[in-house]
C-alpha cells in the first residue's frame, strides 16, 4: 500500500503505466492532491462530462486544433500533425486511441453532428479509416461552438499532465452536445452508452425547460419523443424510451427501413431493399450474416441473391432478391429476427457531473447543461464588461486630454522624462496612472477633431454595451433569455429535419405485431384485391395462407366502405387507375393480407395507396382492373372525368411497361371513377354537383386505345362538374339492388337506382337532389349496393334509410360522409 506524504510526484507515471493508483510500481509515495488526480484518470479517462459530452481525449483534440488554428476556414492539415500535437502537449497516451477518436468525431454515421471535417477515408461502419499519414483534418463549424467563447473566461483551467500548459477542464459548449451525439466508453467498474438525438429537438426541450423549470418528462418527450439515429431506421416501442429517459437506462430496439416491390428486369419477383440501416451496423456485416443463415444454418430460404448497390449517389441500398412465390413481409420478419437489420442499443446515461459519476435522466441533463450554459454565459458577460469597463477609463481620459489639449502637448513637452509627464498628467488632470500612460503612447494622429467624434461614439457605445451586460449579470430572467435565444440560434444555422422513424407503443407489442400471418411461400391462388374509399389496397388470403376460421365481426369497424373489388391470384398483378390518368402495374403478393375473419371486411390494415405507387400532389387511386387470365372476355375498363366525359378503354395494355396513361385528358381535367366491367351488360352512371344522375347502358360506348381521349358522357351546365362516376348491375342477386347516395354536408339522401330512367349519353339526366336554403352542390356521391359512410379517417358514418322519392331533400345529419363505398362481406 502507497503511504500518504505531500511530495512532488511524476504525474505521468500513471498514464503511462495505466495501472491501479495503489497498486503501480513506479509510485512509492502519494500525496492528497495526487490521490484525487489519480480518481479522475481511472474513472474519467473513459465517461463523458455531463456539461460538454466529451471525454477528456475528444476534449483535448478540439483544445489542440483550436489552439494551433486548424479551423473551418483554414486548409485541411494532416492527422498524423494533429495526432503529434495532441500527444505532446495534452494527452500522453497511444497515437492510435488519439487517432480513432479524432476519427469517430469525423464520421457522420456516428455522430448527428460531426464535430471534425475530414478529408479522405474516414472509414465505414464496416471498415476501420486510413492511416494517420493520409488523411486531413480541421474542426467543423459546429465544433466551433462547443470552442468558440474559452478566450473569453468561461471555463476553468488546469495544468497539463507536465504542467507546462494550460487546458480547459470543460469547454463552453454553445449546444447540448452529450444529447445530440450521444457518446460510450467503459471505466473501472462501469460504461456509458448514450444514443444520439435530434438537435432541434434536443434544444425545443431546452428551451421549454428554461421557461418552465417544473416542466414534466412527458412534457419534455413532446418535443423529444424519442432519439435520432444518425443512419435513420425505425425505432421500435416508445415505452422503452420514456423508461430510458426517466431513470438513465433502458433498451431501445432499432430497425432498418426497407422498401418492398418488383425487382427490377424481372417479371413477378419481388425484391427488398434496404434503404436505412441501423446505428452501427454496415452492410457487409448484414450480407455475412444473411449469407450465414441461407449456408450455413439453413435458417433463412427464400432468398435468391443479396446485392450490395449502396454508392455516395444513392446511399445504402442493400437489395434481397426473394425466389418466386416467397411473400417478401414474411421474409423480411424473418430477417429483422435472424440477422442485424433489428438491433438493440442498451442506454446507459452514466456521466460525470461535478466529477463524480452519476447516472441521469433526459430532464437532469439537460439541467445540467443548461446550468452550464448559465455560468459559461455569466462569466463570459462578466468579463466582456470589464474589458469594455477598461476600454471606457482609457476612452475617457482621452477625451479628457483632447479638450485641453494644448495643455497637455505643453505639459508633455515641458517634462524631464516620460515619468515626470505621467506624473504632471496624473495631477493636474487628475488621471489614472493608466490613462496616463495610454496618452502617452497615443500617436499625434489620433489627436485630432475627427478622432474625437470617434471617441464620443465609442464612449457611447460602451456603456450602452456595459449598461446590457450588467442587466445580464443582474437579472436572472434576462440570463436565461438570452441562452434561450443563442440555442435558438444554433438550431436555425444548423438544425436538420428527424432521420429516424419513431414506432409508438408497447415494445413486445409492436414486434409481435409486424409479424405477418401466412407462410413463406404461397401458392398462386386465387384471392381478390380490395381497394376501400378512404385509400387503403389490401388482398384477401390465398388458399395456402388461410388459416382457422376467426370469430364472426359484429357491427361496423373503421375503413369498411370498399370503392373497388377485382379477382386476381396471390402471384398474379392488378392495375391500379389514377386521378392523373395513370395506371401502374402492381403485384399482389405484397400487398397487405386481411384476417381471415367472417363479416364485414376492414381494410383497417391495408396499405396507403400513395406507398404502392408513386403518386403526384392531389393525384388519387381511383379505381382496379384485373389483370391476366381472369380479366378475359371484359370490353375493358370504364372511366369517367370531372367535366362529364366518359371512355371504356380497351384491355390492350402495354407488355414491357409498368407505367402507362389509360386516357387522353384535357388542361384542368381528372378521372373520378375507374370501374372494370365485366361482360359489358353494366349500366354506366353519372352524379354531378348540381344534383343531376345520368344512366346509360355501357354499351353505348365504343372501347378505345389508350391514346383516345373519350366521348361526351353527360351534359353539365355551367359552374357543375362530376362527383361520382361507376358502373353499375341492376341483376347483382347477391348484393341486393344498387341505391343512390348523395350528400350536401348538411343533408344526406339514399334513393333505389331503379327510380332513376335510363337516359341517352350526352345529355343531361334528371335531378337525384332537391336543395333546401343555403344548399348549393352535391359533394358526396355514390352509385352501388349495400352503401356505407365514413369519414376521411375510416370512423362510420350512418346514413339514413332509404327514400323513394327520386328529387326529395334528404335528411339533415350532423356529420355527413366524407367518403361512400359499399359493405363487403365474407361468409
Amino acid at each position: 500500500m502507497a503511504r500518504r506524504k505531500e511530495t512532488k510526484v511524476d504525474h505521468s507515471a500513471f498514464d503511462r503505466a495505466g495501472a491501479r493508483v495503489f497498486d503501480n510500481p513506479l509510485v512509492t509515495e502519494v500525496s492528497d492532491s495526487y490521490l484525487e488526480y489519480a480518481f479522475s484518470v481511472i474513472h474519467s479517462r473513459a465517461l463523458p462530462d455531463a456539461r460538454d459530452g466529451l471525454k477528456p481525449v475528444h476534449r483535448r483534440i478540439l483544445y489542440a486544433m483550436h489552439e494551433a488554428g486548424f479551423r473551418p476556414d483554414r486548409p485541411h492539415v494532416k492527422s498524423a500533425r494533429v495526432v503529434g500535437d495532441v500527444m505532446g502537449r495534452y494527452h500522453p497516451h497511444g497515437d492510435t486511441a488519439i487517432y480513432d477518436a479524432m476519427v469517430r468525431m469525423a464520421q457522420d454515421f456516428s455522430l448527428n453532428v460531426p464535430l471534425i471535417d475530414g478529408h479522405g477515408n474516414f472509414g465505414s461502419p464496416d471498415d476501420g479509416p486510413a492511416a494517420a499519414r493520409y488523411t486531413e483534418t480541421r474542426m467543423s463549424r459546429e465544433a466551433m461552438l462547443l470552442v468558440g467563447e474559452l478566450g473569453e473566461e468561461t471555463v476553468d483551467v488546469e495544468p497539463n499532465y507536465d504542467g507546462s500548459l494550460t487546458q480547459p477542464t470543460v469547454l463552453p459548449a454553445a449546444f447540448p452536445n452529450l444529447l445530440v451525439n450521444g457518446t460510450s466508453g467503459i471505466a473501472v467498474g462501469m460504461a456509458t452508452n448514450m444514443i444520439p438525438h435530434n438537435l432541434g429537438e434536443v434544444v425545443s426541450a431546452a428551451r421549454w425547460l428554461i421557461r418552465h423549470p417544473d416542466a414534466t418528462l412527458d412534457k419534455l418527450m413532446e418535443f423529444v419523443p424519442g432519439p435520432d439515429l444518425p443512419t435513420g431506421g425505425l425505432l421500435l416501442g416508445l415505452d422503452e424510451v420514456r423508461r430510458a429517459y426517466e431513470t438513465g437506462r433502458g433498451v431501445v430496439r432499432m430497425r432498418a427501413k426497407v422498401e418492398i416491390g418488383p425487382l427490377e428486369g424481372s417479371r413477378g419477383r419481388q425484391a427488398i431493399t434496404v434503404v436505412e440501416l441501423p446505428y452501427g451496423v454496415g452492410g457487409e456485416k448484414v450480407i455475412a450474416a444473411i449469407t450465414n443463415e441461407v449456408n450455413k444454418t439453413k435458417r433463412l430460404t427464400g432468398i435468391a441473391d443479396v446485392k450490395d448497390l449502396t454508392d455516395r449517389e444513392n446511399g445504402t441500398r442493400l437489395v434481397i432478391e426473394c425466389k418466386v412465390g416467397v411473400n417478401p413481409q414474411a421474409l423480411l420478419a424473418d430477417l429483422y429476427r435472424l440477422t442485424p437489420l433489428e438491433q438493440s442499443f442498451g442506454v446507459n446515461n452514466l456521466v460525470l457531473v461535478d466529477g463524480q459519476p452519476r447516472t441521469l435522466g433526459l430532464k437532469a441533463l439537460l439541467e445540467v447543461f443548461l446550468a452550464h450554459r448559465y455560468e459559461v454565459v455569466t462569466r463570459r458577460s462578466a468579463y466582456r464588461r470589464r474589458k469594455r469597463e477598461e476600454r471606457l477609463h482609457l476612452v475617457d481620459g482621452l477625451l479628457i486630454a483632447l479638450l485641453d489639449i494644448d495643455r497637455v502637448v505643453k505639459l508633455i513637452r515641458a517634462s524631464e522624462d516620460a515619468q515626470a509627464a505621467k506624473d504632471g498628467l496624473m495631477r493636474k488632470f487628475k488621471l489614472s496612472e493608466i490613462q496616463a500612460g495610454y496618452i502617452l503612447d497615443t500617436p499625434l494622429r489620433r489627436l485630432t477633431r475627427y478622432d474625437r467624434l470617434e471617441l464620443e461614439a465609442e464612449q457611447e457605445k460602451l456603456r450602452a454595451e456595459i449598461a446590457e451586460l450588467s442587466t445580464i449579470l443582474d437579472d436572472e430572467k434576462v440570463l436565461k433569455k438570452l441562452v434561450s435565444g443563442e440555442l435558438a440560434a444554433v438550431v436555425k444555422q444548423f438544425g436538420v429535419p428527424r432521420r429516424t422513424t419513431l414506432v409508438d407503443g408497447d415494445l413486445k407489442e409492436v414486434l409481435a405485431a409486424s409479424v405477418p400471418a401466412g407462410p413463406l411461400e404461397v401458392a398462386d391462388d386465387p384471392c381478390q384485391v380490395i381497394l376501400s374509399a378512404t385509400g387503403l389496397v389490401a388482398r384477401t388470403a390465398a388458399e395456402s395462407e388461410e388459416a382457422a376460421e376467426g370469430r364472426r365481426r359484429h357491427g361496423r369497424v373503421r375503413h369498411d366502405a370498399v370503392r373497388a373489388v377485382v379477382p386476381s391470384t396471390a402471384r398474379g398483378r392488378v392495375l391500379l387507375v389514377t386521378s392523373a390518368g395513370r395506371a401502374f402495374k402492381v403485384d399482389v403478393l405484397p400487398l397487405p393480407v386481411l384476417p381471415e375473419q367472417s363479416g364485414t371486411v376492414s381494410l383497417r390494415g391495408g396499405m396507403s395507396a400513395a406507398e404502392l405507387v408513386p403518386l403526384e400532389p392531389g393525384e388519387a387511386v381511383v379505381g382496379l382492373a384485373p389483370l391476366g387470365p381472369v380479366a378475359e372476355g371484359s370490353p375493358g375498363l370504364a372511366l369517367g372525368t370531372r367535366h362529364g366525359v366518359v371512355k371504356v378503354c380497351a384491355p390492350d395494355w402495354p407488355v414491357r411497361s409498368d407505367e402507362f396513361e389509360v386516357i387522353g385528358l384535357r388542361e384542368g381535367d381528372e378521372v373520378v371513377g375507374a370501374t372494370w366491367l365485366t361482360d359489358g351488360a353494366e349500366s354506366l352512371a353519372f352524379l354531378t354537383s348540381g344534383a343531376s344522375l345520368l344512366r346509360f347502358p355501357a354499351g353505348l360506348v365504343r372501347p378505345q386505345g389508350l391514346k383516345g381521349g373519350g366521348m361526351a358522357g353527360i351534359a353539365l351546365p355551367d359552374g357543375a362538374q362530376v362527383v361520382f362516376f361507376g358502373a353499375v348491375r341492376t341483376d347483382d342477386l347477391v348484393h341486393g339492388e344498387p341505391m343512390v347516395v348523395t350528400s350536401t354536408g348538411a343533408t344526406v339522401k339514399v334513393t333505389p337506382f331503379a327510380a332513376y330512367p335510363a337516359k341517352g349519353r350526352a345529355t343531361a339526366g334528371v335531378r337525384a337532389h332537391r336543395f333546401l336554403k343555403g344548399e348549393t352542390d352535391v359533394v358526396v356521391g355514390w352509385i352501388g349496393p349495400r352503401p356505407v359512410g365514413s369519414t376521411a379517417n375510416g370512423e362510420a358514418v350512418e346514413l339514413p334509410a332509404a327514400d323513394p322519392r327520386r328529387d326529395g331533400s334528404g335528411f339533415a345529419v350532423m356529420l355527413g360522409p366524407a367518403v361512400v363505398g359499399h359493405q363487403f362481406d365474407r361468409e
